[in-house]
């Protein structure tokens, strides 16, 4: 199990790297479709199938085929990408990655001062109750659809008005 686990590790951290140093907008869309099945399959060895499965399905399914479809509609293809040509870190980018090294280095502060954040704090969703309540996905479903619905359904409706901008931004005036 630990080895399967290194496996899917090793193939999500290597994808998501592939992801930011790719040149490539289309094969950097298809590296993060390759990070999404890695962590499907992460969530499966945490024994949370129902998270594993909407992974595959809403991630690397629909959500990577509206970004490989707003890429493609953009025409972003090398020759938008000419003036990249340097390194690979442009002077611009050290904001960047200090915004990126600084939550990083503060969550592990956190995790190293709190033993909760290696244990787990316990709370009404403990595995017991999950089974008492028919698995993961029924007690998901509750919990989504009870206590969670509006926030669901804004993001449903932001999810929309982003696609929607997308488009009226990427038209082309005839």
């Amino acid at each position: 199990m630990l080895a399967i686990f290194f496996v899917f590790s090793a193939i999500s951290v290597i994808s998501a790297l592939a992801v930011i140093l790719n040149r490539n907008p289309v094969k950097s869309a298809l590296s993060l479709v390759v990070c999404f099945f890695s962590l499907g399959g992460l969530y499966l060895l945490l024994q949370a199938e129902f998270i594993a499965v909407m992974q595959v399905l809403v991630y690397a399914g629909a959500i990577m085929v509206l970004f490989l479809f707003v890429i493609m509609f953009l025409n972003l293809g090398p020759e938008g990408l000419k003036e990249r040509r340097g390194a690979i870190i442009s002077p611009g980018a050290s904001w960047g990655i200090i915004y990126l090294l600084v939550p990083i280095f503060l969550s592990l502060l956190y995790a190293i001062h709190h033993p909760q954040a290696f244990t787990g704090a316990s709370g009404e969703y403990t595995s017991e109750a999950i089974a008492a309540a028919g698995g993961n996905t029924r007690s998901i479903a509750m919990v989504l659809f009870s206590k969670y619905l509006l926030p669901f359904e804004v993001t449903s409706v932001l999810l929309l008005v982003a696609v929607v901008g997308a488009i009226v931004l990427a038209k082309k005036r005839l």
